[in-house]
């Protein structure tokens, strides 16, 4: 063992050969429930869950679609600034709040090198945002989440492709509510990006139960009726109307505002209470 008289000459004689290599990414899964439209103005439109994907122009996996990623630039950037870069640069969205969803290190989910892979997620209204995506970035719509025993079967639809995958979701630790995912079909998506997907959907459902975070995607003034219609959403299941008024009886506001001019009585509006 060598003997060194101060941290700085540690540091000068330090091998960091000695240590195996791997990359850092982020990935970005971008949620929004938005309206989808309605040629009977007798009724009011009905909300759809979509995710942002882009689509690789380069090998591996040429020409599949995948979340925003890319790797980490070690000596100048922190994850999450990787993570604002990349979104910039992949789809030119800027400014969207991102939060830390896991960390993916399985030994082989990039055939290049050992990747690990820090994803991010947010929930934003794609009607709000202002700035037009690059060419290779497209919205589709989560037309389909079903379960069966520990199966889940998710579709992602929009004009020009559909997109289906089958992943195994098992339980591993009860106390802490925790599930593995493994993925069982998929043919069109790159790395593993539907565990991400799947994992970043199951997060929301169990965040929009204890935070406010559900109110980055509505507008500034809202019905009670579309407030519960993104809760639905996102949930997977009816809300019956009373308990859900309980559930965000402090998270809201009455307004002296009405929507009016939708085929039927005018509603009153609300709007988010801050904190």
């Amino acid at each position: 063992m060598e003997l060194y008289n101060s941290e700085e000459e540690f540091l000068k004689n330090y091998d960091v050969t000695q240590f195996d290599r791997l990359s850092m990414t982020a990935d970005i899964l971008i949620l929004s429930i938005s309206d989808e439209e309605t040629n009977n103005y007798r009724k009011t439109n009905k909300k759809k869950m979509s995710i942002l994907l882009v689509k690789r122009e380069e090998y591996p996996y040429k020409d599949k679609w995948c979340l925003p990623g890319g790797f980490l630039i070690p000596k100048t950037e922190t994850l999450k600034q990787c993570a604002q870069r990349i979104l910039k640069t992949e789809t030119n969205l800027t400014q969207i709040y991102l939060e830390q969803l896991y960390t993916f290190d399985d030994l082989d989910r990039d055939p290049r090198t050992r990747v690990v892979s820090t994803s991010y997620v947010a929930l934003v209204d794609k009607n709000k945002l202002t700035r037009k995506l690059h060419d290779n970035a497209k919205w589709f719509d989560v037309t389909q989440i079903a379960k069966e025993n520990e199966i889940v079967k998710v579709c992602l639809e929009n004009e020009e492709e559909k997109i289906k995958f089958k992943i195994k979701k098992e339980l591993i630790e009860k106390t802490t509510n925790q599930y593995s995912y493994t993925i069982m079909e998929n043919n069109k998506i790159a790395f593993d990006h539907p565990k991400v997907i799947l994992a970043g959907i199951d997060r929301m459902k169990n965040k929009i139960n204890y935070t406010d975070i559900v109110f980055n995607m509505m507008p500034e003034y809202f019905t009670l009726g579309e407030l519960q219609d993104v809760y639905e959403i996102i949930l997977g299941k009816k809300l019956l109307a009373p308990a859900f008024r309980r559930i965000i009886s402090n998270k809201v506001e009455k307004t002296d505002k009405m929507l009016t001019g939708k085929g039927h009585r005018p509603s009153v509006l609300y709007k988010y209470k801050e904190k």
